[in-house]
This record gives structure tokens, sequence and C-alpha cells, in this order.
């Protein structure tokens, strides 16, 4: 059998434009998506880490949105309503009650002076949610920057940086947390009567004096982290294209380095806030926290430990909820971490 000859004349045929049933086979099945949106997609497959999300966002409305809405203050004083137990009313209470008035019931009791004891708990949820999301947002700002101009540098400048931050391994931070609590505290309370100084008049010189160490002394983690994520990064392609081109070194690192190494940041943040929730309550327990009246869960749970016996729910309200605050954060961060982790993907 002959092989037929090959020709050198093209096929008008090959060259007619395709229809739109022969398109629409060739349509990619699946859409392209960036870093962003394969990491939601990834983070909304994990079970575990979105019923955690659910926890956070309720934590959330129960510690800045339904104080606005409840009857009593954390400060409120109701006489005759001394350590009542949960749904239970005082002698003025039941005596309204009696003449047909209608009375909000104590859903969590009260404490030893009276004060509605789900409200505190409400107000020291915001005050500890708060420390930590502040504390976190420092230790990120301070810990990326200076990891990421001790990672780019690198040489000395680095050796210096980094022999710095194991300096700060070696300073014990509830010394230095009580040291600043005495030195600080006449300025912070001159500064709380100025005008605007909310925080201060509200959570005190302890409080603040714990978010300045923690801008201090708990960045050197991160700071660690980004100066190994920046020394893999400044050696890719187009940071080497970005200095052909002539970006400044600041440029650089704002817009290549850090963007590329964001979901490690995010991550690493998101771990790091119930550490700081945690700092903040056993601080608070030894009696370093917020000052009253404002509660935080630590102080709560310190000035409900002398009536354990008696009054168990007092404590153990608190520490119940400091454990699901601490695991719902720490469970959503496991989960960003698996979603957002380019060396996990499946």
């Amino acid at each position: 059998m002959k092989k037929p000859i090959p020709s050198l004349h093209l096929n008008a045929d090959d060259f007619i434009p395709a229809t739109s049933e022969e398109k629409e086979s060739l349509v990619v099945m699946r859409e392209s998506v960036n870093f962003w949106k394969d990491g939601l997609r990834r983070l909304r497959k994990n079970k575990i880490a979105m019923v955690s999300l659910v926890f956070i966002l309720i934590i959330i409305v129960f510690a800045y949105f339904l104080p606005s809405f409840w009857p009593y203050t954390y400060d409120q004083q109701i006489k005759y309503s001394e350590n009542l137990s949960p749904f239970e009313y005082g002698k003025d209470e039941q005596a309204r009650i009696d003449a047909g008035e209608s009375v909000f019931p104590h859903i969590c009791g009260t404490d030893k002076l009276g004060r509605d004891f789900a409200v505190r708990l409400m107000m020291g949820t915001r005050i500890s949610l708060t420390v930590g999301l502040i504390c976190a947002a420092l230790i990120l700002i301070i810990g990326a920057t200076f990891g990421a101009i001790a990672g780019f540098a690198g040489g000395w400048v680095d050796n210096i940086m980094m022999r710095f931050t194991d300096i700060l391994y070696t300073i014990p931070d509830i010394l230095l947390i009580i040291i600043l609590s005495i030195t600080l505290r006449p300025k912070i309370e001159s500064l709380a009567t100025v005008k605007g100084s909310l925080w201060m008049n509200q959570v005190g010189p302890n409080s603040t004096a714990l978010v300045i160490v923690f801008a201090l002394l708990y960045w050197v983690g991160m700071a660690r982290i980004t100066r190994s994520q920046v020394l893999i990064l400044k050696e890719s392609e187009y940071v080497t294209a970005a200095r052909a081109l002539g970006a400044k070194s600041g440029r650089i690192i704002r817009k290549h380095l850090l963007t590329n190494c964001i979901g490690t940041l995010i991550v690493t943040t998101t771990l790091q806030i119930p550490s700081a929730i945690f700092t903040e309550s056993y601080l608070s327990f030894l009696g370093l926290g917020v000052s009253a009246p404002m509660p935080s869960l630590g102080s709560l749970a310190t000035d409900a430990v002398k009536g354990m016996n008696t009054y168990p729910h007092l404590l153990l309200l608190p520490a119940i909820l400091i454990s699901v605050i601490i695991l719902v954060f720490n469970l959503f961060g496991d989960g960003l971490r698996d979603a957002f982790d380019p060396k996990l993907k499946d």
C-alpha cells in the first residue's frame, strides 16, 4: 500500500472561523482565581473554621452591641440585690413585680455589690477583646516592618537587628508591666481628664501599660517570621525586575515583599489575638489589669474567687468565656493557616 505523498498546498477549510459550539467546547471549565479567592474558597470548606467564625461574630455582638440595649449598666448598683442567683430578684424588685410592674431579670445573677453580672460579662469581654485586637495590630505593624527591613537589608544590618530581638527575649514582661503601671499612672491619669481620652479613662493605666509592653516586647516572633519570608522572596525575579527599573527599597518592601507574604502575616496575627487575650486575663487575675469599676474577664474571675464555694457561677462564667474565646480564635487561625499557606494547597 502506497503512502500518500505530502502536499505543500494549504487546505482552505482549516481557516474557516470556529462556530459558537466549537468555541464553547474550548472554554476552560474552571475560572481562574486569585490568591484571596482561592484562600477564601478553601476556608469555606473548613467546617471547623467556619463554625469558629460564627462564634467570633456572636462574641463580637455580645461584647460591642448587646450592652447598648441592656437595661442595666456595668457600674449600676441595685439596692437589696446583692449576690443574687441567675433569674433571681432582689427585695425591691420583687415588690415592684408584686405591684404589677415589669422587671428585667438578672440572667446571670448579680455580684456582691448588686451589679448585674450579665452586662459586666459583656463589658469584660469587650475590654479583653479590645486589648487583644489592639495588641495584635501593634505586633503586626512593628514586627512586620522590623522583620522586613532586617531581611531585605541583610548583612551586618540584619545581624544587629536580630541580636536586638534576642536581647528583648530576656526582658521579664511581668516585671516591666508592673514598672510601667507605676511610672505611667500619673501621666495616664492626667491624660484621662482630657476630652476624648475615653480609652484611658475607662481601662486605666494598668491595661495601657499592658498594651505598651506588648508593643515593646511581643512583636519579636512576628519579626522573625517576616524576616524568614522576606529572605526567600527578595531573591525572586519580580524583585530583581523592580530593582532594574529603579524602584526604591521602601517601595520594594511595601509593594512586593510584604504584599506577597500578607497571608502568613494575617494568620500569625490571628493566632496572636488569643495569646494577648490570655495574657490580659491572667494579669487582670493578678490585679494588674483594668481599673475598677470597669471589668475584664480576668478581673471578674478574681473578684469571684473568694466566693467560689457559695456563688460558683460568678467564677465559672468568665472562665468558660475566656476558654471559648481563646479556643475559637485558635481554631479560626488554624483554618486561615490551612487556607492561605501555599505549602498546604491540595
